[in-house]
Parts: structure tokens; C-alpha cells; sequence
């Protein structure tokens, strides 16, 4: 099968890893001016592995999308709605032909939307969303895992797992994609508050963290109209041991620096999805107490000792 990837960061560069090591035709499509691009042609590889010499590299937008049937975005939420306004200006190519591939974590920070609803409005097409836990660092030690595939068309699902199933990921189907798309984005806002009760030496309240965070989200998935149960899936809860405790998890990193103010450069998609959690919340009129807080410490800068603290030990009330 001729797979293009579009988007050579981390998570891009080993699905193009990933694809070729299950024998797919590979292209791998970054920016002209990409660093991670340039760094991939520079050295065959990056930090976290070195692509097969099969996968081939391109900045011709065009050429990855009309060379492969199935497309897999890997970029960040905040670009995906640039990228599709791209790809449909793209000439003499039928992209009602492809399957596409979300593979990405994080809603639209200006709309609150989930990115296969922003993918439909672009493209007026199906796309399959594709996450759960892991570590590109444990993938390429040949580490396996469980993820999700989801859709809002099953028979959808079913025929990418056939394509990308392997050894390596076990794939389960998602059947309810508010809660599959809430749950992946909103972890990484979890993910963030971890990292925070880390730099504040209070790491032992992450098991509060983890039971209040998937209550208060449940919640959220409920009111859009997803199963509230999805939350204790695979693509959140499933995913905490790689986000809130592991030392390759960017969104732990981002609030532990936050806290202790130290810098870090690393893309952390809490950020923009906190900013869109609020959105939902105005909007469904649910409380999101965790992800107020820490919205509030990174955007409003207010105290983050005093939020957290406030949050877990101050409040008395029914669990």
C-alpha cells in the first residue's frame, strides 16, 4: 500500500518509520523550511530513530498526496485547518479517492472543535482517528501497545486497522468518536497539571489527579453527546501512565518547567487544548474545575501552588 505521511515532527516521522517497517511504500512530507525536514535529511534520522532507507523524503505537498491512497496527517491541531485548505487547492487530484488518517491529539483553541469535525468541514470527507498511549522511544525498542482507531463509520475503522495492524500495536475500534477525540486532547491538559504537581514536590496527588480527571471529563463527553464511559478507554485513561508519569511525556515536562520556571521548547498540546476546553465549558456548561485551574496558571498566572493546592486539599464535598 502507497502511504504518504504529512507532517515529519516525532509522531510523524515514526509512522513513516512504522509504515515501512510493515512493509508499505512510504513518503514523508515536511515544510521547506522544516527543521525536523532538515535534520531527517541531514542525518537519515532524528532523536528518537533512523528511517528505513526505503521512506522517502519530500517537500512537494503535492507529490506526497498524489503519490499515496493512504493519507496520514501528523501536524499540529493548530495547523491542520491550514494544511486541509492546502491540500484542497491542489490540482488533478481527487482527494475523495484517499484514506485519510488523523493521527493527532488536540481541538482547534479558537473553535473548541475536534479535528475530525474541522477535517470534515475542509474536506466534506471521512477520516479515521488514530491514537492511544505509547512512546516513540518505546515503538522503535520494539515495545508494544495497545491504540484506537475510530471513526464515524466502523467499516472505516476495520479497513485502516487491516492496513496498519501489526505485532508492535494491537488496535481496538473506537465506537463513539466525541469521546475518543475529547478524551486524546483533554489528556495532554491532565498531562500538564501532572507535570506541575511534579515541580511542586507534590506527586503523590497524582492519583487524585487521575480519578478527578476522568470524572470531570466524562462529564464534558456526556454533554457534547459522546459515552462518558469512553473516558476510561484507551485514548484517556489508557494513555496516563504515558502523560502523566512517564519522563517522555512533553505535557508532563511543559508544567513541571512551568512551575519551576525553567524553559522548554518542545511543543506541549495542552496548552491550545486547555484554551478550547474552557470554550466547551462556556458552552455545555459544565465544570471543568481541573482544567479552569490550570488554564488560569498558564494564561491568567495566577499561583499555581495555590490553584492545585485549592483544588485537591481545600475543597470539601461528595466525591
Amino acid at each position: 500500500m502507497k502511504i504518504a505521511v504529512i507532517g515529519c515532527g516525532r509522531w510523524g516521522s515514526f509512522h513513516a518509520w512504522y509504515a515501512s517497517k510493515i512493509g508499505h511504500s512510504v513518503i514523508l512530507y515536511g515544510r521547506e523550511n522544516s527543521k525536523n525536514m532538515k535534520q531527517l535529511e541531514t542525518f537519515g534520522g532524528n532523536d528518537y530513530l533512523e528511517l528505513p532507507e526505503e521512506v522517502k523524503l519530500t517537500k512537494n505537498l503535492f507529490e506526497a498526496v498524489n503519490f499515496a491512497k493512504v493519507i496520514i496527517i501528523s501536524v499540529s491541531s493548530q495547523g491542520l485547518r491550514e494544511l486541509l485548505q492546502e491540500m484542497k487547492s491542489l490540482e488533478n487530484i481527487d482527494l475523495s479517492e484517499k484514506k485519510f488518517v488523523l493521527c493527532m491529539k488536540g481541538l482547534e483553541s479558537g473553535t473548541g472543535k475536534r479535528l475530525s469535525v474541522v477535517f470534515n468541514e475542509e474536506l466534506n470527507l471521512n477520516a479515521a482517528v488514530w491514537v492511544g498511549p505509547g512512546h516513540v522511544q518505546d515503538f522503535t525498542k520494539k515495545i508494544p501497545n495497545c491504540m484506537v482507531m475510530s471513526s464515524a463509520d466502523e467499516n472505516f475503522s476495520r479497513e485502516v486497522v487491516e492496513i496498519f495492524k501489526s505485532p508492535l500495536i494491537r488496535f481496538y475500534y473506537g465506537n463513539d468518536l466525541i469521546g475518543t477525540e475529547i478524551g486524546a486532547a483533554a489528556k495532554n491538559v491532565i498531562g500538564i497539571a501532572a507535570g506541575m504537581l511534579d515541580g511542586l514536590n507534590c506527586s503523590s496527588l497524582k492519583g487524585a489527579l487521575m480519578a478527578r480527571g476522568t470524572a470531570e471529563l466524562s462529564r464534558l463527553v456526556e454533554a457534547l453527546g459522546g459515552e462518558k464511559m469512553t473516558i476510561y478507554g484507551l485514548s484517556h485513561l489508557g494513555d496516563y501512565e504515558a502523560t502523566l508519569f512517564s519522563p517522555h511525556s512533553r505535557n508532563r515536562k511543559f508544567g513541571e518547567s512551568f512551575v519551576t520556571q525553567k524553559n522548554f521548547d518542545k511543543l506541549a498540546e495542552g496548552v491550545d487544548t486547555v484554551a478550547a476546553l474552557m470554550k466547551l465549558a462556556e458552552v455545555t456548561k459544565v465544570e471543568l474545575p481541573i482544567c479552569r485551574a490550570v488554564y488560569r496558571i498558564i494564561f491568567e498566572k495566577h499561583d499555581p501552588e495555590e490553584q492545585l493546592m485549592e483544588l485537591f486539599l481545600r475543597s470539601t464535598k461528595s466525591e
